[in-house]
């Protein structure tokens, strides 16, 4: 193959130097980032000599090349397209500033939030626990000093996070939109300013003072933007767009002084006279809309948004709720959204429970079991993505578990005083009604599991898998012609049910995945080590008698950018069947998101009349292909 011609038509096809942003690979493919699609003749591409298969995915064009080419077909195209070489890192950020805008405003929301949910979890758990103290204390259950000054400090501490909110969202904002994150703090500041009116005692005192701004043109509130997000953040944004052109047309000998000068004056002015007002009003009546939603007669509106919110999660755009709960908290004192979040997630939960207790499979068990208790925690990924999904069902069936958590915490009005935090430890922001918290907990967590119990999850039939007869262990093997021994312990299926279009397909060449039992690699037989990716998820290995055999742990692992991965081997390395390769932590491809199955396929398959696959559980070195 002519790696320098292939790189050349695949260039000449996507449109060349002027339709090009991006471009890296991984171990089969080469991933590109289009300015424009269009431009791009895809089927062509495709039939050029040595690609495999092209599809677009995640903004990006991905064309299949196969290991040990892909690399050196990439080596190529960066000396023809001029392009610096780019880390899938930078391709990723590429191809999400090509998202459309809706996508975009998702992950720019979970950039600004996840940093500061820390704070405002620390801040959601002290103000549940001192309501619940003050609540014993106001009622004779209890008898301590509220005079002292751990009791004092306490509550001092409690809402600190919230009263200040402001400007901790224009600080991350700032730094999500690419500005000074300091001038997006003064931002923040100018927003909860003490000349201003507390925004909390509008309801009880009425508005106190108002300005005319632009020229007597009209008159605003001079009210405080305590406990609100929306407005922040649209300042901030107007205040980075300013700012970066600045530093584009100000003098070097001016900019330092200039730039944060206009940029905070300009922006101030604006969000007093026209963002605030406006965007306060927006968000109100959209923090009003959802609350009218939650309200709907015989919780209806909750029980629909509980079986829907861990598709959202799916989806990815659970990051925006962070301005829903905060929205609530400002205007109702509690939220009555995390509630909602925290059954969908205990559903879930249960759901994977009920698979990791029914199952005789121990590779599922092992994956299962400690998902579920890491969903009642509220970290959901390991559960959704690497149990319940797969399966379908057991998602199905925690939706509606979710469904109905929800729609008795809208029938009792249960609210949570703070957010960041879901699952069983979503009590602590709840300690205002700790027993409708908990019968929530129990309703959606009972209703999950009976359903997974009952019809949400089956084992595999034994009789549908040719078992191979488990050997024992041995340190080394004498290898046979045209076979191929497992390169880890575990579950063999076949290559059509492998979960990825790509390899089911065949594309890459035939062979077997294995749903591993441990997280160790060894050589599948005596051989030349002919690929390693950076990511050392995946290695190819060529024998003696001219086989090339691709071992790829996990499907889209690549995005881990070897995290959870270590490679013993190096390209041209001389290896023994039964030597090292990789070690792989299981526990972080399930965190991931992302199926462990390791793939095992003849990348040269087209040379052999047939291929000889058994299934079943094997034991590591036993024969599982046959050419």
């Amino acid at each position: 193959m002519d790696y320098k011609q292939t790189a050349q038509e695949i260039y000449d096809k996507v449109g060349k130097r002027e339709n090009l942003v991006s471009a890296a690979h991984c171990a089969t493919r080469l991933r590109l980032v289009l300015a424009d699609n269009a431009k791009c003749d895809a089927k062509a591409v495709e039939d050029i000599d040595g690609v495999k298969g092209v599809f677009s995915a995640s903004g990006q064009l991905q064309i299949i090349l196969g290991t040990g080419t892909v690399n050196k077909v990439y080596d190529e195209f960066i000396a023809i397209s001029g392009l610096t070489a780019a880390t899938k890192e930078e391709v990723k950020a590429a191809a999400a500033a090509k998202q459309n805008i809706f996508k975009r405003a998702i992950k720019c929301l979970g950039d600004i939030f996840v940093p500061i949910i820390p704070a405002i979890v620390a801040s959601g758990f002290l103000m549940g626990i001192m309501e619940a103290l003050n609540f014993m204390v106001n009622n004779g259950f209890l008898s301590i000093d509220i005079s002292g000054s751990i009791y004092v400090f306490a509550n001092l501490f409690a809402n600190t996070a919230y009263v200040f909110l402001p400007i901790l969202i224009a600080y991350s904002a700032a730094k999500a939109f690419g500005g000074n994150p300091y001038l997006g703090a003064v931002i923040g500041m100018l927003m909860i300013h003490p000349d201003l009116q507390n925004a909390w005692t509008v309801a009880t005192q009425g508005v106190l003072k108002t300005q005319s701004v632009w020229f007597g043109l009209y008159e605003v509130d001079l009210v405080g933007y305590q406990g609100h997000v929306i407005p922040v953040i649209i300042a901030v944004w107007v205040m980075c767009f300013i700012e970066t052109r600045l530093h584009k047309i100000v003098p070097a000998m001016f900019d330092l002084f200039v730039t944060p000068l206009v940029s905070v004056f300009v922006t101030g002015y604006l969000t007093y006279s026209i963002i605030g007002p406006i965007f306060v009003t927006i968000e109100n009546s959209v923090i009003g809309g959802i609350q009218t939603l939650l309200t709907l007669p015989l919780g209806l509106g909750s029980l629909i948004m509980g079986g829907l919110y861990s598709t959202t999660v799916v989806a990815g755009i659970h990051h925006m709720y962070t301005v829903i709960d905060m929205g609530q908290l400002s205007m109702y004192g509690v939220t009555y959204w995390l509630p909602l979040a925290s059954a969908a997630n205990m559903a879930q939960g249960a759901a994977t429970l009920a698979v990791a207790l029914k199952t005789k499979n121990g590779k599922t068990k092992a994956v299962a079991l400690p998902s579920a208790f890491s969903c009642f925690m509220g970290i959901t990924e390991p559960a959704i993505f690497g149990v319940n999904l797969r399966h379908f069902k057991p998602f199905v069936c925690g939706a509606i578990g979710g469904a109905a958590g929800a729609m008795y915490a809208s029938l009792v009005g249960l609210g949570a005083s703070g957010t960041g935090v879901t699952g069983l430890f979503g009590l602590l922001l709840c300690l205002n009604d700790p027993i409708n918290y908990i019968i929530m907990a129990a309703v959606s967590i009972g209703v999950s599991f009976a359903l997974t119990w009952m019809f949400g999850y089956k084992d595999a039939a034994p009789a549908e898998q040719k078992t191979v007869q488990p050997k024992s262990a041995a340190p080394s093997i004498q290898c046979q012609p045209g076979a191929v021994y497992a390169p880890v312990s575990g579950t063999v299926i076949p290559s059509e049910e492998i979960p990825d279009e790509t390899f089911a397909a065949g594309v890459l060449g035939q062979g077997v995945g294995i749903q591993p039992a441990e997280g160790i690699v060894v050589a599948p037989f005596d051989g030349e080590i002919s690929s390693v990716t950076d990511t050392q998820h995946a290695v190819g290995v060529s024998s003696p008698d001219g086989m090339e055999l691709l071992i790829h742990v996990g499907v889209d692992t690549v995005a881990m950018n070897g995290e959870g991965f270590r490679c013993f081997v190096q390209e041209g390395q001389q290896v023994k069947a039964g030597e090292k390769l990789i070690a792989f932590d299981r526990e972080k491809i399930a965190a991931a998101g992302h199926p462990d199955v390791v793939v095992v396929l003849v990348t040269n398959s087209d040379d052999y009349e047939a291929l000889s696959i058994q299934t079943g559980t094997c034991r590591a070195l036993d024969k599982v292909i046959q050419v």
